[in-house]
């Protein structure tokens, strides 16, 4: 797994769970995968859209 920023050839740590409700039911969650550097990057920007709903470890993440 690879990190989900552009141009990012690191291996995932974590799983970004969201949703853009104005899209998506409730209970969907979508995923981005982050490197430990741009982590709070992604999450940043997720929150600031209202669309980061959890941050968990790749090993948490559902197979």
């Amino acid at each position: 797994m690879v990190c989900s920023a552009r141009g990012c050839t690191s291996s995932a740590d974590f799983g970004l769970l969201w949703n853009n409700p104005s899209l998506h039911t409730p209970e969907r969650r979508k995923t981005w995968l982050a490197c430990e550097q741009h982590r709070e990057h992604l999450a940043r920007f997720l929150g600031a859209r209202g669309f980061l709903r959890e941050v968990v470890g790749v090993d948490a993440l559902p197979s």
